[in-house]
């Protein structure tokens, strides 16, 4: 009997992993490095401090298997009778705290540098509504809104009769997308016209809260070209969850171009 129950639990383990296989596959227990300076420093920091963790949690471990073996009771060990001992007081307490200093040194120098938007090569106005965003090119006179796409809207009405699965990137497309340079420094003005909303884009290592008679600062530096994908990241209303963001990320040559068409014509006639 217990042989059949040992073959049994052995096979749920196989038909469970095989039926799970396909999810675990797409699991990343890390976080995204990302493709910008500032999100690169970011994960930089987390692995520094996470292998620190892992050391730390290596020598505690160790310390605990060995005193359970050492001191077991079958080896008939005296327990100790100090109370008082200025050599180990001193020791952890000095250790943890060139540990700290170790991880909040690097963690204080990328928190500078995430907050440095000087030398900026491009200044983006971001103004989140209810449920939109409108991006202001500052220095070049473009202006547009950003809503979600057409295909997802409807594929989100109730009744709609459209299948989501059939509609590529579902609520993660917009009418208009944010273009930028490759290799540009690009700083941001996030604020709001309405509530609070919140700027997020998991791959840029940005996000900011939009906020209403305020003005949040923040700055990406995208190192390749691609398009990045974020959503309104703070509860903001009944259509919160349809608020989604794209950066394309191009090349100079292609975002020049791409500015030019964007710019006011002049209207005939005028002088």
């Amino acid at each position: 009997m217990k042989k059949l129950f040992g073959l049994c639990g052995v096979a749920v383990l196989v038909v469970g992993w095989a039926w799970f296989a396909p999810a675990w596959a797409d699991l990343t227990l890390n976080m995204p490095e990302g493709v910008t300076t500032g999100s690169r420093d970011i994960y930089g920091v987390h692995m520094l401090i996470l292998w620190w963790c892992v050391a730390i949690a290596a020598l505690v471990y160790a310390a605990m298997v060995y005193a359970i073996v050492r001191f077991r009771k079958s080896s008939n060990e005296k327990p100790a009778k100090f109370t008082h001992n200025t050599t180990a007081e001193v020791v952890w307490t000095v250790i943890p705290a060139i540990i700290l200093i170790g991880m909040a040194v690097p963690a204080a120098e990328t928190l500078i540098r995430l907050e440095d938007t000087r030398n900026s090569d491009l200044t983006i106005k971001v103004t989140g509504y209810q449920w939109q965003w409108h991006y202001d090119y500052i220095d070049h006179g473009v202006a547009f809104y950003s809503r979600l796409a057409s295909a997802s809207n409807a594929a989100r009405q109730p009744g709609s009769g459209v299948d989501p699965f059939t509609v590529e990137n579902y609520l993660l497309e917009v009418t208009e997308d944010v273009v930028v340079p490759v290799n540009a420094k690009v700083r941001l003005l996030i604020t709001a016209a309405d509530v609070v909303h919140s700027w997020w884009v998991p791959d840029l290592g940005v996000k900011k809260d939009a906020i209403p008679g305020f003005i949040n600062e923040t700055w990406f530096e995208p190192l390749q070209e691609g398009v990045f994908r974020g959503q309104c990241a703070e509860l903001c209303g009944m259509d919160h969850g349809f608020m989604p963001i794209v950066v394309r990320v191009v090349g100079e040559g292609e975002y020049e171009m791409w500015l030019a068409a964007r710019q006011p014509q002049p209207s005939a006639g005028g002088n």
